[in-house]
């Protein structure tokens, strides 16, 4: 089942969450080789004097990335955000999100991400802004963002309808206020309600970690799509499993440990390769962390990657650990992650810079 935003057909109903950290291009394209129809980049400020550091070139990097190119874009100034939107815009963006969701003080304190969803005035002017901006490109504009600022205001339903009629063109809703962060568990009414509320397509967002999850989520929800993003982490084959039941109602298999390591070690080259040496060795550690933390000597082997600081040295030994593996395993273990935040990263996990 394809979605439509503006004139970008989607393949399908199955959406990477934005995560700054994470979803890069090399987990982007790997997410999208695995199943996935859609990603978002990580959240690029639209503060003009960041816009040449290193960080946010890196995130604005789309090199062979297949499209539609979508730029997730976040601040608190209607101006600068509409002059962010136009630059993104001719660096190859061809559709830009608006960060409403990010729940982390460091955004939240400078009023941006989920923050403004109190100040719904300004919410709005934002919106405004980055539509026009996008106009004349005829580049679509979509929003994320949170039920609300904590239980007693919740505002979603309303924002949503001011959103829609300002020409945003999806919404996507995490089913949790900023309040709850990334705790407790996600509800899946007020995104209902944002459906009922709107024409435009709805995503839901929050807690989706398996097929069966992905499934009553759409079906409580009516929404248009779903969005998974921790549960991707370590885990990208998640979205070609999803995909699978809900065509079939059957459980795909699976990978075999010598497609994983396969896997993996095609990602760290690619992330080495936009990182460099010094920065794409740590950096490439929190994701083979996830990969290996259900793993037998998983903890073990985390413990021992920390301390190699040689991008070839540091594939020799994830190669050797998933060899090892497959002496005693023929295919991965199936993944149903806990509650909270898997990594223990959740202020990391949509920091801006």
């Amino acid at each position: 089942m394809t979605l439509q935003i503006g004139t970008h057909t989607l393949e399908n109903r199955l959406f990477v969450a934005p995560m700054a950290g994470v979803t890069d291009r090399p987990f982007r394209m790997l997410c999208r080789e695995l199943g996935a129809g859609y990603a978002v980049s990580e959240m690029v400020t639209s503060r003009k004097e960041l816009w040449g550091t290193l960080k946010t070139s890196r995130r604005a990097n789309h090199d062979g990335e297949p499209g539609p190119i979508a730029v997730q874009i976040a601040g608190t100034d209607a101006d600068m955000m509409a002059e962010a939107t136009v630059y993104n815009i001719e660096r190859g963006a061809q559709i830009i999100d608006i960060n409403m969701g990010c729940p982390a003080k460091k955004v939240c304190n400078k009023w941006a991400g989920s923050a403004l969803m109190r100040d719904e005035p300004l919410a709005l002017e934002i919106v405004q802004a980055v539509v026009d901006a996008a106009q004349p490109f005829n580049v679509p504009v979509t929003l994320k963002m949170r039920t609300g600022w904590s239980h007693d205001h919740r505002n979603a339903v309303k924002l949503a309808r001011d959103f829609e009629s300002a020409g945003v063109q999806m919404l996507t809703v995490h089913g949790r206020t900023r309040e709850q962060g990334y705790k407790g568990h996600a509800e899946y009414d007020t995104i209902a309600a944002v459906k009922a509320a709107v024409r435009v397509p709805v995503v839901a967002n929050g807690d989706i970690r398996s097929p069966e999850k992905a499934r009553d989520v759409l079906a409580v929800t009516g929404a248009d799509a779903v969005m998974i993003g921790r549960a991707a982490q370590g885990r990208p084959w998640i979205f070609r499993e999803i995909a699978h039941f809900l065509e079939t109602g059957t459980h795909r298999a699976p990978p075999l440990v010598a497609e994983v390591r396969r896997l993996l070690l095609d990602h760290l080259v690619e992330h080495y390769a936009l990182y460099g040496d010094y920065s794409g060795v740590r950096t490439a550690r929190k994701h083979i962390g996830w990969y290996v933390r259900t793993l037998p000597g998983g903890e073990e082997f985390r413990g021992r990657m920390n301390t190699i600081e040689d991008c070839g040295e540091q594939l020799r030994a994830v190669g050797d650990y998933f060899d090892g593996l497959a002496d005693h395993m023929d295919r991965m273990p199936v993944q149903h992650l806990a509650d909270g935040d898997p990594s223990g990263e959740e202020e990391a996990a949509c920091a801006v810079d």
